[in-house]
């Protein structure tokens, strides 16, 4: 099973530079830069007009490891992996309609909040409801903290698996907000989910798992600043559907709330600043929100927030790890 991690990851990470360094000057040619939001960092404008959608990057590299790695866990009929590419790519396609309307539109204005939300909220209903008719999801929830299992009821877990899908697919996307951040925090997620999914058994899920890590990590070579290319929501979104559909192919979605620390703590320091604006007419509690737009105008520069931010999801990953490996008894 080592073995077969280590290659997923190497064939991600092979797979994704190769297309990196093709996609970033045909880029560059066709000048599909990305429109920098207005109400951020003003110094975040100098990254105005830098190359979008390098998201293309690993997840041809994360689809070719897939394919090749995950074969022979194909023949003995596990499609796991296969079912989280894809579901992950429903989300890639949603993301990329929206750079498509904002390089359109040059501004950082894509699709309508309702648009996207209605689309994500779609994909999220059909991968619940085929992963139950595959029987890869039960509405027995897997606590990590005591290890144990409670039953849920059907309707009550179909729309908590909607909701968790849907805000953590959200969640990773607004942690794509300076260079390399997102990929980074995420490379720790992606190699916990391959420990966790071999500890359990899960062969198929461990491949997916190395392969997103080894995609990422080629991935930051052009995306670590100051960046050649960002991933765009064309890859945010197909990061966080990877990411959400891992921990329900696992059939353990509360293992997000550890594994994914930085995406959560980054969406509530959002939802906080909004909250607490409207309530107080105007104040806010960040300087600025999400959480390291914050630390920006505190003065962190982009290295030692990727360096902080990646380190607390590293902590996180190994510690959830070592609290839910056990779950089967290994």
């Amino acid at each position: 099973m080592t073995l077969k991690l280590i290659m997923a990851f190497s064939c991600s990470f092979a797979v994704t530079l190769l297309i990196g360094l093709a996609l970033v000057p045909a880029l560059r040619k066709k000048t599909a830069g990305q429109a920098i939001r207005e109400d951020g960092p003003v110094w975040h404008m100098a990254k105005q007009g830098t190359p979008t959608m390098g998201g293309i990057m690993f997840i041809g590299g994360i689809a070719a490891a897939c394919l090749i790695c995950g074969a022979s866990a194909l023949r003995e009929g596990d499609w796991r992996h296969i079912i989280i590419l894809v579901f992950s790519l429903v989300f890639a396609a949603i993301g990329f309609l929206d750079d498509y309307e904002k390089l359109r539109n040059r501004r950082n204005m894509g699709l309508t909040a309702r648009q996207k939300f209605l689309l994500q909220l779609a994909a999220a209903v059909v991968l619940i409801l085929f992963l139950r008719w595959k029987g890869h999801l039960s509405p027995n929830l897997y606590l990590p903290i005591s290890g144990r299992t409670v039953h849920v009821n059907e309707i009550v877990y179909f729309v908590f698996a909607a909701f968790v899908i849907v805000g953590g697919v959200n969640a990773v996307n607004i942690t794509d907000g300076i260079d390399g951040l997102a990929a980074g925090v995420s490379i720790p997620v992606a190699a916990a989910y391959a420990a966790i999914a071999a500890a359990w058994g899960y062969a198929s899920v461990g491949i997916f798992g190395a392969a997103m890590a080894g995609g990422l990590a080629a991935f930051l070579i052009f995306n670590f600043h100051p960046a050649k290319i960002f991933m765009g929501d064309t890859g945010s979104l197909f990061l966080g559907g990877a990411v959400c559909a891992s921990a329900f192919a696992l059939d353990a979605p509360l293992i997000l709330v550890f594994l994914g620390i930085v995406y959560v703590i980054e969406t509530l320091s959002d939802i906080i600043q909004i909250v607490y604006f409207k309530a107080t007419h105007g104040k806010r509690i960040f300087k600025m929100a999400p959480l390291h737009h914050h630390f920006e105008m505190c003065g962190w520069n982009e290295y030692k927030i990727f360096a902080v931010f990646t380190a607390v999801s590293a902590v996180f990953a190994v510690g959830t790890y070592f609290l839910v490996r056990g779950r089967f008894g290994a």
